[in-house]
């Protein structure tokens, strides 16, 4: 008996934190994408800014500071791709997110709609069971009741010690 409770008590314990171990889980999966995503930019953007940094570096002259002017413009302008590139990646991963949010409030809270309804059916049953075995005893005991009182006026060896 106290195995079965002792599993049901698990069994539900269970049920009852397995949203959070999945909402936990998703929120970390996302960070982790997120951390990495920023990551890699950011080593891109580096990467951009030291290339930068080694050009000027070489300019040694007007027609050099002339072609690496026109550098900067054009790596401006990939800078700026970029930087939209990663804006909208980040929005893509954003929505994705929440979508699977979404997802898994949905299902716990099915989960828990479908377990209240079992759990109302079975206090149900058990309400009813019940209520038939407190009939079945009342029934029993009447019975009983009604056979000892006929067995005590039958009986006139019990009606003679009374009237003694």
């Amino acid at each position: 008996m106290q195995d079965k409770m002792f599993d049901a008590f698990s069994s539900q314990t269970r049920q009852m934190f397995e949203p959070m171990r999945k909402m936990n889980s998703l929120m970390l999966d996302n960070m982790e994408k997120l951390t990495h995503y920023q990551l890699d930019a950011m080593q891109r953007y580096s990467q951009m800014g030291t290339d930068r940094l080694r050009k000027a570096t070489d300019v040694s002259d007007a027609e050099s500071l002339k072609n690496f002017g026109a550098k900067q413009a054009e790596m401006m302008k990939e800078l700026s791709e970029q930087m939209q590139e990663d804006a909208r990646a980040m929005s893509e991963m954003s929505l994705q997110f929440k979508s699977e949010m979404e997802k898994l409030f949905s299902d716990a809270g099915r989960q828990m709609s479908e377990q209240a309804t079992a759990a109302g059916q079975q206090m149900r049953e058990q309400a009813s069971n019940a209520g038939q075995q407190m009939r079945d005893q009342a029934n029993a005991a009447g019975e009983q009741m009604r056979e000892q009182a006929g067995g005590a006026k039958s009986d006139p060896s019990s009606q003679s010690t009374r009237k003694k």
